[in-house]
């Protein structure tokens, strides 16, 4: 059913006001809409649980492959390199060729990716291999979100969107949990094997349930230049690179907590596998509510005024970190509390940064997405190792935090021109939260 209104709308038929133009998705029943969201949410979701699941096993995978603690963190940083990589090719490839084609094979390199990492002999493979992993997740990624573009506008796009991107912060809290448990009776290879299984379930679904929803009339044509002058179009624009470093460096923060944080629950404070699975989600759900209570403040306060503040609030917050973490003082708790502030303030700093950037060039919002999230993920690959690479205590893990937050707050205040940020779409600013 879905394929036929896709077929019967094409790139956009006009019904009722000549000026209005309707999309597929305009069309669509709740039920349809809402198995949609189903599928392309699973789709995102694939993300958050191959960067995560496997936290829990880090220490577990030192010692079962004899290797040291930074190598085992440079295997999340391949994760995200494959991310970054493949949201700059991928993204303007499907814009090509259709959402199909990349997604299905983005899939199978994730399948095959994760049944090899059951297998791998030592950490070089295994780092080889997430970045295949990080390939095949950017496919999803780009697809869904091109996905919703291609189906909805307006007030449209923005509920589907934000439902989605509830996905988005819900699946990063459950996959240290779901990785938790699957330790509990398997080992860290049994972790891969799931994710081989969840790959090949989600390849089903999308072969089954996602017709292709870009016809060949609004595929883009002009091949590698055409690409080549929007992205320098857009590196052009001093506002949207700094503003895409500041989304940057805030993912570089919180990634840099991402890679470390199992060393130091579980190594320095004892905690257990099944222990830290909850105080990450508990940060998890921190950094969620705060993107969710945002909406609120965008009634009151614009974008940069929001962001801003929770530059500032995060950088203090950092610097709380490292005192704590340099001292001891108040033990796991107030380690906890400042990490949890951090986390906090960057759920309110990320989803601003990308609304500013976005709302500025709506002529190649995919071009654009896909080079802000490539350098959201690239960044964030350079703070894993950064962290490890003066050891895998609490203290070189809060230095970065804290660098991350601040360098993203100088950049906020010294190099985005404020004159030039104009306004927001409203729909838009809703649509990334």
């Amino acid at each position: 059913m879905m394929k036929q209104l896709v077929d019967k709308t094409g790139p956009g038929t006009q019904v009722g006001d000549p000026t209005e133009e309707v999309l597929p998705g305009d069309l669509m029943t709740n039920r349809q809409r809402a198995q949609l969201v189903l599928v392309l949410g699973a789709l995102i979701a694939i993300g958050p649980l191959t960067i995560d699941m496997y936290l829990p096993a880090l220490p577990a995978i030192t010692t079962g492959l004899q290797t040291t603690e930074t190598a085992v963190q440079l295997t999340l940083t391949g994760t995200l390199v494959g991310l970054a990589l493949g949201q700059l090719l991928i993204g303007p490839l499907s814009d090509v060729v259709g959402r199909r084609v990349p997604l299905l094979a983005g899939l199978v390199a994730h399948i095959v990716a994760s049944v090899l990492c059951v297998f791998a002999p030592n950490i070089a493979v295994l780092g080889a291999l997430r970045v295949l992993q990080g390939l095949g997740v950017a496919a999803a990624t780009v697809v869904a979100t091109a996905v919703v573009r291609d189906l909805f506008s307006g007030a449209s796009f923005a509920r589907i969107f934000s439902r989605l991107m509830l996905v988005m912060g819900l699946a990063p809290i459950l996959a240290p949990t779901l990785g938790s448990g699957l330790l509990s009776w398997t080992d860290w290879r049994g972790v891969f094997a799931a994710l081989a299984v969840l790959g090949a379930l989600l390849i089903v679904v999308a072969a089954l349930k996602l017709p292709e929803t870009l016809p060949v009339a609004r595929r883009r044509h002009g091949g590698i230049g055409a690409t080549m002058r929007d992205y320098r179009g857009l590196l052009n624009d001093r506002a949207f690179v700094g503003l895409v470093l500041v989304a940057g460096l805030a993912m570089a923060a919180l990634f840099a907590y991402v890679s470390g944080s199992s060393f130091v629950l579980q190594r320095e404070y004892g905690l257990d596998e099944q222990e830290f699975g909850l105080a990450f989600g508990a940060g998890a759900v921190g950094l969620i509510a705060a993107t969710q209570f945002n909406v609120r403040l965008l009634r009151r306060f614009t974008p940069q005024q929001i962001l801003v503040s929770a530059l500032i609030a995060g950088t203090a917050a950092g610097l709380l970190l490292v005192m704590f973490a340099a001292t001891g003082f108040g033990g796991l708790g107030t380690l906890l509390a400042s990490l949890w502030l951090v986390l906090a303030a960057t759920g309110l700093a990320m989803p601003n940064a990308p609304a500013l950037a976005m709302s500025r060039h709506s002529e190649a919002a995919g071009t654009a997405a896909a080079l802000l999230g490539a350098v959201q993920f690239g960044i964030g690959a350079l703070s894993a190792p950064l962290a490890g690479l003066f050891g895998t205590g609490s203290v070189p893990m809060a230095i970065v935090i804290a660098g991350g937050m601040a360098a993203s707050l100088l950049v906020m205040l010294f190099v985005v021109p404020r004159a030039s940020l104009g306004t927001v779409d409203p729909d838009l600013a809703v649509a990334l939260h």
